[in-house]
């Protein structure tokens, strides 16, 4: 397999992970393996203040298993990690001795900060908000952060977590509307210590388990169309929806409920209320979910301290199309021709007002040409569905949902009849001019697409010319190719349906 094999493993309060990466130039950073095990070390802690021998016992077994799937993965590079519950144990320094000794794997603690800081590394790399709130429950901690300009101000850990919450809270199997009251208050009493979280009005990311599994239970509530959770959207009428749901169902209920992990049956109302209580204090209504977390923002950093220009903030998704592009055979000159082609086109078309400038539309553009046609690796015949659905159906870094799905679109597009079959399952998304404008991107992207049919990156630039009702493109080539002449010919008619014009191409060779 390319590139090197990293491991993350990351011993939580509530569950010890371990996440096997890979990292090439080409393909970017990929996810190879994820194993979890539940093991509520914060269950261990006694109180004196010691993590039990069970307790002890519990983690070693588990980084001896990981080990053992470490060396089949042939992993080159090893980081563990512990937090709160270890943070807390006073015999922590015992237990790393013993773990490296007994398993061969050092575990570093990590502190409040640096717990904090990594959760909110992972989610300036792979989300495109510029300011919000960062939350991230685990078992015995809770990390809120804050950044603007990508950049972090503000962090603060608090020394409880779903678990610890469990234990201080709850009398029964489950919470019940009293308990969470007096639990939002409590909390709440914590949060509004804190100046610059109150009142703020940024949106807010949930980070983690608890915040993942939440959001898969609201797609499965609302029948959501497409899979992926990564920036999920949720505003407080969702959340009041997810408590009253959560509230009807006993505890052995709630281990079927679809999309809820069952070792987080006992625990997940506890975090909703925990993210509610900050919503009121931030005074926002948006709160996004993310996909990556500590494990990720630990990989990113050590990718970067081998590369520094690995991941660019401010080109999440280009990065993000440009590794895709090559997984499925495209070359780096492929993508750019047609970037530079897709600006070339509409520029022009914007200087002769057959389109109105907008430079939110360009932006859209530019995404949707980086992967215009992107099933084509898989079969040609049906190129257009393979590609909707690729893009549809998987976490894109830098794209909101609805984003996602204008690119899926855009990048997609076949002719008019196929775009009304695609995009009938968002109707409720999109305002039907919003529709009428995808569909006009859509058939431009399928023109331009052919002047690059061979992969030589042979048309220079175009030009535009109005006579009366005729449109006049001047194609410059670099050397005269018969394969785009074909195609430009064969496919002109969408310009002609979009500018509602008689096209006439004229190709001019300049090598």
């Amino acid at each position: 397999m390319k590139g090197i094999h990293s491991a993350i493993i990351d011993i939580g309060s509530n569950t010890i992970r371990l996440v096997i990466y890979r990292y090439s130039k080409g393909e970017g950073l990929q996810e190879i393996n994820n194993i979890k095990t539940v093991a509520r070390l914060r269950t261990y802690l006694q109180p004196d203040g010691n993590l039990s021998e069970e307790g002890i016992n519990v983690l070693k077994n588990a980084l001896i298993t990981y080990k053992k799937i470490m060396e089949d993965f042939n992993v080159e590079k090893v980081k563990a990690v512990a937090t709160a519950a270890i943070r807390q144990a006073r015999n922590k320094e015992d237990i790393l001795l013993q773990m490296e000794e007994q398993t061969g794997i050092k575990v570093e603690v990590l502190s409040e900060y640096e717990e904090a800081y990594f959760g909110c590394l992972a989610v300036v790399h792979t989300m495109d908000l510029p300011a919000a709130i960062t939350i991230d429950i685990g078992g015995g901690s809770t990390e809120i952060t804050l950044f603007v300009n990508k950049k972090l101000h503000h962090t603060v850990s608090f020394p409880f977590g779903t678990v610890s919450l469990k234990q201080s809270f709850v009398s029964g199997e489950k919470i019940n509307r009293k308990e969470k009251n007096r639990l939002s208050e409590s909390l709440k009493n914590h949060f509004e210590k804190y100046s610059w979280m109150k009142d703020v009005r940024l949106p807010i990311v949930g980070i983690g388990g608890s915040a993942r599994n939440l959001a898969h239970i609201h797609q499965h509530l609302t029948g959501y169309p497409i899979s992926g959770i990564h920036q999920y959207e949720m505003d407080r009428e969702a959340f009041n929806r997810l408590n009253c749901f959560l509230g009807k169902q006993t505890l052995d209920e709630l281990k079927q409920v679809d999309g809820l992990s069952s070792d987080r049956a006992d625990i997940i109302e506890i975090a909703l209320v925990v993210f509610q209580s900050l919503m009121d204090i931030v005074n926002t209504d948006a709160f996004f979910v993310s996909k990556s977390g500590l494990r990720e923002g630990l990989i990113i950093h050590s990718v970067m301290q081998a590369n520094p220009e690995a991941f660019r903030i401010d080109q999440i998704f280009e990065e993000y199309a440009n590794h895709f592009a090559h997984k499925c055979g495209r070359t780096a000159q492929e993508v750019d021709a047609m970037v530079r082609l897709t600006e070339n086109f509409y520029l022009e078309s914007c200087q002769w007002d057959l389109l109105q400038h907008r430079e939110s539309h360009l932006q859209l553009l530019k995404k949707a040409a980086r992967l215009f046609s992107i099933g084509d690796y898989f079969e040609t015949d049906s190129s257009n569905q393979h590609t909707f659905y690729l893009i549809a159906n998987q976490s894109v870094p830098g794209l909101l949902h609805k984003d996602r799905i204008k690119v899926a679109l855009l990048a997609s597009y076949k002719n008019k009849d196929y775009f009304r079959r695609l995009s009938k399952p968002f109707r409720s998304w999109f305002t039907r001019d919003e529709l009428k404008t995808l569909q006009k991107f859509g058939a431009l992207l399928k023109f331009v697409y052919s002047l690059n049919v061979s992969k030589k990156d042979v048309v220079k630039s175009i030009k535009m010319e109005l006579e009366e009702d005729m449109l006049i493109l001047y194609i410059f080539l670099k050397n005269r190719t018969a394969a785009e002449i074909y195609r430009a010919e064969n496919q002109k008619k969408h310009i002609e349906k979009l500018f509602r014009k008689k096209v006439k191409l004229e190709f001019i060779n300049e090598g």
